[in-house]
C-alpha cells in the first residue's frame, strides 16, 4: 500500500467503499487478509472516519468482516457456503427468469442484447474487471421484465458474494467462450418464449461455475496450505 489512490472527493466514504469493493472482487485484497483503518487512512490520504464508514458499507455488504472496531479482514468463505451462495443465485435467477420471459419486450431484448456485445468486447480484451460488471446486468436485464424488486435486492447481495469468484473463474481456467455460447443461447431462448429450456440452461450454467468453482478453490487452498506448511 506504498502508493495513494485518486478518489473522488464527493463522497468519500462512498468513493473508498467503492474502490475497496472493485480491489476486493478483483482479488487484489484476498480473502483472509487483514485491513487497517491506519493504512487505509495513509493510503487514499484521508482521515480515518470515512474509512470506518466505509468499512462498515462493506461488512453490511459481507465483503469484509469488522473486527475490534480498528479494521476488517476481508470475508473467507469455506467451500459449503461458496456452494451454498450459487445454490441462492440458481434459486433466485431461475424464479425471476420464468416470470420474466412472458413479460419481455423488445426493448429488454435489445438491452441485452448490447449488453452482450459489450461483453463480448471484454472477452476479446481480457478485460475480466469489465466483464465482472457486464455479467451482474446483462443477468440483471434478462430478468427486469419480472419486476421482482425485493427479490433482485436479495440477488444483488447473493450476487456481490460471487463475483470474485466468478472473476477467479474466468481468469485462472479460461471459461470465455463456454459463459459466451451460454449467454447468447439464454437470450435466444428467451426470445423465443422457451421458458422452461431457457430455465434449465440457465441452473446448468450456474452449476457448471459452482462445481469447477468448488475444485478450483478446494485446490488453491491446499496448495497455500503445502505452502505453510
Amino acid at each position: 500500500m506504498a502508493a495513494k489512490r485518486a478518489i473522488t472527493r464527493q463522497s468519500l466514504p462512498d468513493a473508498i467503499a467503492s474502490d475497496l469493493r472493485e480491489r476486493i472482487l478483483s482479488g487484489d485484497l484476498a480473502e483472509g487478509e487483514t485491513i487497517r483503518q491506519e493504512a487505509l487512512a495513509e493510503d487514499y490520504d484521508v482521515s480515518r472516519m470515512p474509512v470506518r464508514e466505509a468499512l462498515k458499507q462493506l461488512d453490511a455488504e459481507g465483503l469484509v468482516q469488522l473486527t475490534n472496531n480498528r479494521g476488517a479482514r476481508v470475508t473467507r468463505h469455506s467451500l459449503s457456503e461458496i456452494g451454498e451462495i450459487f445454490d441462492l443465485r440458481s434459486l433466485l435467477e431461475t424464479d425471476l427468469f420464468r416470470r420474466a420471459i412472458p413479460q419481455m419486450t423488445q426493448s429488454d431484448f435489445a438491452r441485452c442484447e448490447h449488453l452482450l456485445e459489450q461483453m463480448e468486447a471484454s472477452y476479446d480484451a481480457n478485460d475480466v474487471s469489465r466483464w465482472g460488471a457486464l455479467n451482474y446486468q446483462y443477468h440483471s436485464a434478462l430478468y427486469a421484465a419480472a419486476n421482482r424488486s425485493l427479490t433482485n435486492e436479495l440477488l444483488h447481495r447473493v450476487s456481490l458474494q460471487s463475483d470474485r469468484y466468478i472473476r477467479m473463474h474466468l481468469s485462472v481456467m479460461q471459461q470465455r467462450e463456454p459463459a459466451r455460447k451460454e449467454h447468447r443461447e439464454l437470450l435466444r431462448l428467451a426470445r423465443d418464449g422457451q421458458v422452461e429450456q431457457a430455465c434449465a440452461l440457465l441452473s446448468a450454467h450456474i452449476g457448471r461455475t459452482k462445481d469447477q468453482l468448488l475444485a478450483l478453490v478446494a485446490a488453491k487452498r491446499a496448495s497455500e496450505e503445502a505452502v505453510g506448511r
